[in-house]
């Protein structure tokens, strides 16, 4: 035992994340419009293949909802045949970035658009959970889910066997969270994995109508790329899908390992290596005919929150995807589906960063306003959008407080009028400046000290010196300007350090 000394914590974990798994990979599957069992695949590769490479040790990976737009789009234009090569052509991509150090980027991601982004999920996985736990359709879009509620609920209290579901679905969530007030023994079984085992036996022996997962065989829906799909290469019309799948799958996947290491206190993700470990894992997957593979932080953020340590936990979650897909479709059969449901939505909640919001919009109302941003665009759009939403907005702020300038007049009364501009003066803060001192009285004369400047662009620049022109135009004693010192070239910093 000492050479696994988690083994335990992260054997119940891995069932916990299998738990939560089996409903994303079908579901995934279903609305990409690609046979379920290839959603299971590609789970089972993320379990087996990149779960045993280094990268971020925590992060589960697996078809993404995500990408579900993306594959369906190219599922209709190019046909199931083709979509291995995309996902293989797109997992070669990846490794070829990840060799060449470009994960290491996504180390830059704010701290308000990662808690933007798992508001966002949050709040799209639980939407979307109440239909499936009420056996209702959901509709595609975020909005959609959100505003189709009250309709949805209203349906469900005009059916008996939607309530039932629902309870199920609300039974599931209420075991969850009451698990945790058991003694310490009881505990030691995951709250998700004994809720699962209750709402199925419960659905047996009462013979409940609810609607429970549906597996076949895997070998039988297993395509390898064909000639006839290697021969798209050949023309230009594919390789922007290819390019369009490596680059949000990638960003899908490190935009949740920063996400990830924001919920423990374990090894820091190595970005390269993540994504060395996608492009494998993409790779396997493609020459499996399956779909594409980020990790998934609903998956992730369901591994730490049930005790996981190591990698093994993710390890035997593919494990347990193979052996029931394959070994024993029967006995996936007997989960009820509003059972996964209630996992889902209690870990889309788990997602939602109340205290994080109270805090930043305390101390910081400007990282607030991106998380809720970032949030809402997930919602409104979808997760790739949405963080380069909230990430362009982080930049915007950045700039702007990197830009603090002050302005200080000094009017003795005679004599010149001396202003000082100290700090950052760029041209987002051009309007605030020229106003100051187009305030100046016109008849005096002014001396303008930019020695306290540690940045002068050039719009500024420009605009002092037209400004200095026309006040100089009235007759009145040209404005003196004092220049900001120049920045220490390379060489003399060298020689000042020596």
């Amino acid at each position: 035992m000492t050479k696994f000394p988690y083994l335990r914590q992260d054997f119940l974990a891995s069932i916990v994340v299998f738990l939560v798994a089996v409903p994303l990979c079908i579901g995934v599957a279903v609305a990409s419009g690609v046979p379920a069992e290839l959603g299971l695949i590609t789970g089972i590769v993320g379990g087996l293949v990149t779960g045993l490479m280094r990268g971020s040790s925590l992060q589960v990976s697996g078809p993404a909802a995500g990408m579900t737009v993306l594959v369906f789009e190219a599922v209709s234009e190019f046909g199931v045949a083709a979509l291995g090569v995309i996902v293989l052509m797109a997992g070669l991509l990846q490794l070829a970035m990840g060799f060449l150090g470009i994960g290491r980027w996504f180390r830059a991601i704010s701290v308000s658009v990662v808690e933007g982004m798992l508001c966002g999920i949050g709040l799209v996985i639980i939407a979307g959970q109440i239909y499936a736990a009420a056996g209702l359709k959901a509709p595609e879009t975020g909005i959609g889910k959100i505003v189709g509620l009250p309709g949805a609920f209203t349906d469900a209290l005009g059916s008996t066997e939607a309530l039932i579901s629902l309870a199920i679905g609300a039974g599931t969530i209420a075991v969850i969270v009451l698990w945790k007030k058991l003694p310490k023994a009881v505990q030691s079984v995951p709250g998700a994995l004994a809720a699962v085992v209750l709402a199925t036996v419960a659905t047996l022996a009462l013979s409940l109508p609810v609607a429970t997962v549906e597996v076949e065989g895997l070998l039988g829906v297993i395509q390898p790329p064909g000639t006839d799909a290697l021969g798209e290469l050949a023309g230009p019309a594919i390789w922007g899908t290819i390019i369009a799948f490596a680059l949000i799958a990638s960003a899908e996947s490190l935009f949740s390992a920063a996400a990830v290491d924001r919920l423990h206190d374990g090894p820091r993700t190595q970005y390269d290596k993540e994504m060395i470990a996608q492009g494998a894992g993409n790779t396997v997957c493609g020459l499996l005919g399956a779909l594409p593979m980020t990790a998934v932080i609903v998956r992730s953020s369901a591994n730490v929150n049930a005790g996981a340590k190591t990698k093994a936990s993710r390890v035997l979650h593919g494990v347990w995807l193979l052996l029931f897909a394959a070994a024993m479709p029967w006995a996936l059969a007997l989960i009820p589906l509003p059972a996964l449901a209630g996992i889902l939505v209690h870990a889309g909640w788990k997602l939602i960063p109340f205290r994080q919001v109270v805090a930043l919009w305390r101390a910081h109302k400007g990282e607030a306003l991106i998380l809720v941003v970032t949030a809402v665009s997930i919602v409104a759009v979808n997760m790739f959008e949405g963080v380069l939403i909230g990430l362009a907005l982080s930049v915007v702020k950045t700039a702007w407080e990197a830009s603090h300038v002050k302005l200080e007049v000094i009017d003795k009364g005679a004599g010149p009028i001396q202003a000082y501009l100290s700090g950052n003066a760029t041209f987002l803060r051009l309007p605030k400046i020229l106003d100051s001192l187009e305030a100046l009285p016109q008849d005096r004369p002014v001396e303008l000290d930019l020695s306290g400047l540690h940045h002068l662009d050039h719009a500024c620049r420009t605009a002092l010196e037209s400004w200095a022109e026309r006040h100089s135009a009235t007759g009145t004693e040209p404005v003196r300007l004092t220049e900001p010192e120049p920045e220490p070239s390379a060489e003399a910093e060298k020689v000042t350090a020596a």
